[in-house]
Parts: structure tokens; C-alpha cells; sequence
């Protein structure tokens, strides 16, 4: 541990000093997850080299990860997507796939962007929805008109994505027996989410309620227990932790739905980004090769390009939204929506450690992911303009 004390000290640093600059006065504000990821460039191996994401920070790093997937799917309001926002978010991705395929397919035969084609288009049609989520949470969108809209696709281009990985990408046994896993984890999902939703017990209730305000904290502990179950289950099926992560996000949000929930939320709000999140943000910097930029000399090309991609495969579905958003409403849509860079980071390294991907192009994708990060938020929220918070 001592080994740590001083890394462990920067990136708690940086921690706090990422919301400190997102509040300092001006004209315009960067959104605080790209100050984190912005702070983790600069403290990193590949600038300043103050800190390394190796051993116990990056422990830390993938817990953030799980807890921010895991707090994604506790974000989502099924009674507020449901029906016409979430069929939308279906159509739109299944045309940013097919979108982001064509392309890939020509750049690829061009020799412009040598990337398996299917493994880029997955990561292309991916919405960073744990990324966006605290952006409009801090703007005070989540309940506008254009934040049930984004929710909902951001919901789908991270699910969507997560299932086309596991059946596809990552079976470690035949297609037939991963997908009887994959079948076998989406049942134990559901029973868990109709047991959430209808069986309640009194004494149950009383006891969970009793012990928030006490040093059991037991509805906190019950949540990060289910958290722990599902990625361990989702590891065991080999359907991918993250796709464990949220399914118990969403399945503790059907538990907690309601005003009853709003001090539990508030409890894991406090757990997750007060804590865990920030430091997934920070090693996510910390993992980004500036090197990549001029590793190669069509480098910074492919790193534009795929950037545009990412634009172009989720921004184009906002056409789909004529009569649900308006033309103020569409630019800042797109641009949310092709914010993308924890499922890019995790499908370049299932290409790198599959054979499949080489190192210095799995660097680029990330890198354009990274680009993502760092410019369409902030883009999206100057077109936006001032929103008054509730």
C-alpha cells in the first residue's frame, strides 16, 4: 500500500480539483468528467508520468468502471422511455450499425483504416450513457423533453453494443453453449427484476428502512452485494462484466423506483461519484497514448476520421426524431450521442487480446474514442446554451 500512498494522493487530487474547475466562474465550462479524463492525460505515464495505472489504482479504475455501469442502469426510468423514445433508440442504432459497417468496410478496402470491420462498428455505434448522464444530471436535463430522448439511446447504444460483444465477440466456448449462457444470465436478469418489482415483504421493507439511517447501511450493502452477484454471474456465463454491472444497476433501480429510493440513490451517488467514478475517468486518461497521435503517419488522419464516424453513425439517426425534438434540439442530440469511450476502450482491448486488432490500432480507436470525450460534450452543451437548473 505505501507503494501507492503518493499515486493515490495525485489522483485524489485531481479528483477534487476536477468539480473545483468546473465551477470556477466564465463564459463557457467543461463538463467534469473531461476535466478528469483531461487531469489523467496530464498526471499519466505519457506526460508528466506522476502516476502509473497499474496494480491497485488500476483496481480502483475497473471498480469505477463496474460502479459507473452499474449507476447507468439505476439511472434509467423505463416508465419515461418506454414506448415511442425507446423504439426510436432501437431504430437508430441498428442504423448507426449498419452505417458504421458500410463505411468500415470501404475505409477498410481502401486501406485508409486497416481495423476489423465488425469489431469498429460495434465500437462506433456505442453511446458513453455513464458519460452524458452526469452531464445532463448536471445541467438539470435528465427530465427535459431532449433528455428522455437521449437517455433512451444512450441506453440502447450502450446495451445493444454489450450483447452484440458477448454473442459475437467474446464467446470462449461454442456458439451454441455461449449463447445457452447468455439465454441462461438474461432469465436470472429478468427473475431478479419481476422479483424487485412485485415482491416486497413488510418486514423486509421495515428492516431496510430501519437500518438507512443506522451503521448497517443495509440497503447500500444489499445494492453493492447485487452489484458484485451480476458481474460475478456475467463473468461466470462469460457474458462480460459490464453487461453484469448494468443489468444490476437496472434491476436495484426497479427495486428503488420512487421517492422512497431518493435517499439510497443519494447514498450511491455519493459512493460512486464522490469516489469510484472519478478515478475510472482519471485512469482512462491516464491509459491514453499520446504517442498514438504520431505513431504512424496516417495516424492522426484515421484518429479524424474515426472521430467523424463516430459522429456521422449516431449523429444521422437524429433524422429519425422529426416531430420529437426540435432543430435547436437536434445538433447538441447528435453530438451527445457519439460520445463515446468506455465500450471503445473495452472492445479494443477484447481485439488486442483476441489477435484479432493490433496494439497501435486499437491506440487510434481509443484515441478518436478519447477525442469523443474531450469535444462533443463540450460541443453539445455550447449549442445547447444555458439551461436553468430545477
Amino acid at each position: 500500500m505505501e507503494a501507492y500512498s503518493s499515486e493515490l494522493l495525485i489522483i485524489a487530487f485531481a479528483a477534487m480539483l476536477a468539480p473545483f474547475l468546473a465551477e470556477l466562474p466564465g463564459n463557457f465550462r467543461l463538463p467534469v468528467v473531461v476535466l478528469e479524463v483531461i487531469l489523467g492525460i496530464l498526471i499519466g505515464p505519457h506526460v508528466f508520468h506522476l502516476a502509473s495505472p497499474d496494480g491497485l489504482i488500476g483496481t480502483l479504475g475497473g471498480l469505477g468502471l463496474t460502479f459507473l455501469l452499474f449507476m447507468v442502469g439505476l439511472e434509467i426510468n423505463f416508465d419515461k422511455i418506454r414506448g415511442k423514445p425507446l423504439s426510436l433508440a432501437v431504430g437508430g442504432w441498428f442504423l448507426s450499425f449498419f452505417l458504421a459497417m458500410v463505411c468500415m468496410l470501404v475505409f477498410n478496402t481502401l486501406g485508409l483504416i486497416q481495423t476489423p470491420p465488425l469489431l469498429a462498428s460495434v465500437a462506433l455505434s456505442t453511446t458513453a450513457l455513464g458519460v452524458i448522464a452526469p452531464i445532463l444530471r448536471d445541467r438539470g436535463e435528465l427530465d427535459s423533453n431532449l433528455g428522455k430522448y437521449l437517455l433512451a439511446t444512450a441506453a440502447v447504444g450502450e446495451f445493444a453494443p454489450l450483447v452484440v460483444i458477448s454473442m459475437l465477440l467474446i464467446p470462449t466456448h461454442s456458439t451454441f453453449v455461449h449463447s445457452l449462457f447468455t439465454v441462461t444470465f438474461i432469465v436470472i436478469a429478468l427473475v431478479a427484476a419481476n422479483i424487485a418489482l412485485n415482491a416486497r415483504p413488510s418486514r423486509l421493507i421495515e428492516i431496510l428502512s430501519h437500518t438507512m439511517q443506522s451503521s448497517g447501511q443495509l440497503p447500500v450493502r444489499l445494492c453493492i452485494f447485487m452489484q458484485i452477484l451480476f458481474v460475478a454471474l456475467a463473468a461466470k456465463f462469460d457474458v462480460g462484466i459490464v453487461m453484469g454491472a448494468f443489468a444490476a444497476g437496472m434491476v436495484a433501480g426497479l427495486a428503488i423506483k420512487g421517492t422512497e429510493g431518493d435517499l439510497l440513490r443519494h447514498k450511491l451517488d455519493a459512493i460512486g461519484y464522490g469516489f469510484l467514478i472519478p478515478i475510472f475517468f482519471i485512469v482512462a486518461g491516464m491509459k491514453f497514448e499520446v504517442s498514438a497521435l504520431w505513431s504512424a503517419p496516417l495516424a492522426p488522419i484515421q484518429i479524424v476520421l474515426l472521430s467523424c464516424l463516430l459522429l456521422l453513425v449516431r449523429g444521422v439517426p437524429s433524422l429519425l426524431y422529426k416531430k420529437e425534438l426540435t432543430p435547436e434540439e437536434k445538433i447538441p442530440f447528435a453530438f451527445y450521442s457519439a460520445t463515446g469511450l468506455p465500450l471503445i476502450v473495452i472492445i479494443s482491448e477484447i481485439g488486442v487480446s483476441s489477435g484479432l486488432m493490433p496494439q497501435e490500432k486499437a491506440s487510434i480507436l481509443v484515441s478518436a474514442g478519447m477525442l469523443s470525450v474531450l469535444l462533443f460534450p463540450i460541443l453539445a452543451v455550447k449549442l445547447r446554451g444555458k439551461v436553468t437548473l430545477p
